[in-house]
């Protein structure tokens, strides 16, 4: 059954619309038209859902989850204007009884664990088959953690062994802000473009270029670069 999000629960036309209709409602977050509709089309397929709305940057993504009160929301980790983990987490502070499901081409090895910090509830590759994504929505809704086998047997393993989950250990070091940064800097983004990308200053950005620099023990801005390249296309989907 859905879950009514409507703050007062008598349901304003769109709070209980999947209360009445049976219908789990998604709103999609990501900034690609075409993954849009090719993710609307896929909720208009299944017989207990539908899309209730969606976004390509994080301003419309909050006004349209705050007029709609989805039962989940799907979320892309990379937005044209900000962060998706940063959303990720403004959703789950605004609404504790929202999952959100993270659907994104990034390593899952890699972000999981982080978007689980966050507050996300599950986490799909878009390389996945797409009967994946169904059964992450429907269980994401039911209040179940979603990630695949092979990342579910890892973190069990983690949590056994009592250490941090698998990775590449050097950029795992790296903060939520900090892997935004370094990742950027590897598409090629100049400091100012992040800068306006997140946020930011471009003082700060150069703050975070140095952190970077020191954790991952790089000498120089060109082996940043270097390292930073070689990192993005090593988590690139083939």
């Amino acid at each position: 059954m859905a879950v009514n999000h409507a703050p007062d629960g008598s349901g304003s036309g769109t709070g209980d619309a999947g209360v009445h209709h049976g219908r789990l409602r998604v709103f999609i977050v990501d900034d690609h038209p075409v993954v849009r509709q090719g993710l609307n089309l896929l909720l208009r397929m299944q017989p207990d859902m539908e899309c209730c709305g969606e976004a390509d940057t994080v301003p419309e993504a909050l006004r349209g989850i705050a007029g709609t009160l989805p039962d989940v929301a799907m979320v892309d980790l990379t937005l044209r204007d900000s962060s998706g983990l940063e959303l990720v987490k403004t959703l789950h502070c605004t609404y504790p009884s929202m999952p959100v499901l993270v659907l994104s081409m990034h390593d899952e090895m890699l972000y999981a664990e982080r978007v689980l910090k966050a507050g996300a509830m599950g986490y799909v590759m878009k390389d996945e088959a797409h009967e994946t994504i169904p059964l992450a929505v429907r269980k994401v809704a039911a209040g179940r953690i979603h990630l695949s086998e092979r990342m579910s047997g890892r973190l069990l393993s983690m949590f056994l062994q009592g250490s941090s989950a698998p990775g590449n250990s050097e950029v795992r070091c790296l903060s939520d802000r900090e892997m935004e940064v370094f990742e950027l800097i590897g598409r090629g983004v100049s400091t100012r473009e992040i800068a306006g990308q997140l946020n930011l200053s471009i003082k700060t950005v150069e703050a975070h270029r140095e952190h970077i620099k020191k954790k991952l023990r790089l000498a120089d801005a060109t082996e940043l670069l270097h390292h930073a390249i070689h990192f993005v296309q090593s988590e690139e989907p083939v």
